[in-house]
């Protein structure tokens, strides 16, 4: 078995469908590396960079939120957001990055902080897949 089935989709779309040789992506428990016939288990997304390695090409996105089912000869990713490099406005990501930092250094009791911090990792994964 050389490649497996992977699907990614949001509310909005089917992101992405095809078959990959490899996919990488954050979770909670940390990053992680998806290779045909990986043992069968499901894991929460972290935000950060999503790599999809076909056959011929390497393709990245911004990966956000959601679930992953890892099966051995497939992989669904249920995303609330995943966003292509051609989609992300820079701008509004630097500006997104910089409203997160200013909420964290300057917090109150009243801030949430694990959206603030959520609110930032989302923000550099979009910068860091412009790079």
């Amino acid at each position: 078995m050389e490649q497996f089935k992977l699907r990614i989709i949001t509310p909005d779309r089917v992101f992405y469908e095809g078959n990959a040789k490899m996919v990488e992506f954050n979770t909670t428990e940390g990053e992680i590396g998806v290779l045909p016939g990986h043992i069968p288990m499901t894991v929460v997304i972290k935000p950060g960079i999503l790599t999809i390695t076909e056959e011929e090409e390497t393709k990245t996105a911004a990966l956000h939120a959601g679930f992953v089912e890892i099966l051995q000869d497939s992989v669904t990713v249920l995303a609330e957001i995943v966003e292509w490099p051609t989609e992300i406005d820079s701008e509004r990501a630097e500006a997104a990055r910089q409203r997160a930092e200013e909420r964290i250094k300057n917090h109150t009791p009243e801030t949430d902080m694990a959206r603030a911090e959520t609110a930032l990792l989302r923000a550099m994964a979009r910068i860091s897949i412009l790079k």
